[in-house]
């Protein structure tokens, strides 16, 4: 990710704005002194206001176990202010607690600290999921909830039987310019199959995602990875959503249009992911699916009846929006 956007006639691509916003690091989101996550924040994550999320997760680990039992190694990807982290291991159980090697792949060094605070030395830091990869010679149990949402996407519009992307001018306003995206790359993403846009549909493409899976992937040998987002395949991800899924989130206020760029760098930036096209590319590198299900049937597989929270049990809900991809390596 650039951490400034290059100019095109005055004008950026909504992807390199995205990246400056949230990831700039002196100015983005996740470098400045704010708190981004829970009530005080700009918004709340599932896992920071039910330690049942942290037990399903745990339940997770422990079939992995059962099926990979020499995996000693649990690594977190992007773990927000480490609540989620902290339920998982707990729920484990002291001694697969005490067995397992816990690490926390974090590139935010606001975060970090905050991470750093609640769970003391127990756990191993890295800022790159190579490194902590390699430190684990490749053999882990992977797991992120709600990061890939925060990756830079490209913003696209069908306008004239054509896809445009999305500029954003400095004062605030949009342009649309052709869509340079390589001839070879058009075959990586669902929205170039066979699809028939109303005109002013947008998308969006989190090319991002893809990069920095193949950034890390020869790296990964054996375990197991879970991703839980909020989105869902294509195209029904794009149904009833005519200008696409992309929002920012401000002290807990959902903003949509042109008052997703005010405020660069103060507030929450994030867009749906089409989980077809993140699918397509675990097949290319290989990986094995194992399962992929909305929230709502993870928590049943993995939660006793009595642990289960009625409000992410709703299809319509939050337990229909999370959809949940379990992934192992074939090298």
């Amino acid at each position: 990710m650039s951490p400034q956007p290059q100019e095109r006639e005055g004008a950026v691509p909504f992807v390199d704005f995205m990246a400056h916003a949230l990831h700039d690091p002196k100015r983005g989101y996740y470098a400045r002194q704010i708190r981004g996550v829970g009530g005080r924040g700009d918004f709340a994550t599932a896992c920071t206001l039910f330690l049942e999320f942290g037990e399903a997760i745990a339940g997770w680990l422990n079939a992995e176990r059962q099926a990979q039992p020499l995996i000693r190694n649990v690594i977190e990807i992007g773990a927000g202010d480490g609540s989620l982290f902290k339920a998982v291991r707990r729920a484990c159980g002291f001694w697969r607690r005490h067995l397992w090697r816990w690490y926390i792949v974090e590139s935010s060094p606001v975060l970090r600290k905050q991470q750093q605070a609640l769970l003391g030395n127990s756990v191993v830091w890295h800022k790159r999921l190579e490194d902590a990869l390699v430190a684990t010679k490749g053999e882990a149990f992977l797991f992120h909830n709600e990061l890939l949402d925060a990756f830079p996407a490209h913003l696209l519009e069908w306008r004239g039987g054509s896809w445009q992307e999305v500029l954003i001018r400095p004062d605030g306003d949009e342009q649309l310019a052709p869509l340079t995206l390589p001839e070879d790359e058009l075959a990586d993403f669902t929205v170039f199959d066979a699809w028939k846009p109303a005109e002013g549909q947008r998308c969006e493409l989190h090319r991002s995602v893809r990069d920095w899976m193949n950034g890390w992937a020869s790296h990964w040998r054996h375990g197991s990875m879970l991703t839980i987002d909020y989105g869902g395949p294509f195209p029904g991800l794009y149904q009833r959503r005519p200008r696409g899924t992309l929002r920012a989130y401000l002290l807990h206020q959902r903003l949509e249009g042109k008052e997703v760029y005010a405020n660069p760098g103060r507030q929450d930036i994030t867009a749906d992911i089409n989980f077809s096209d993140l699918r397509r590319w675990g097949c290319r590198l290989g990986w094995r699916e194992t399962d992929f299900l909305p929230l709502h049937e993870f928590l049943v597989r993995h939660l006793p009846a009595n642990r289960r929270p009625a409000v992410l049990l709703n299809p319509d809900g939050a337990g229909g929006a999370f959809q949940c991809l379990m992934v192992r390596p074939t090298g």
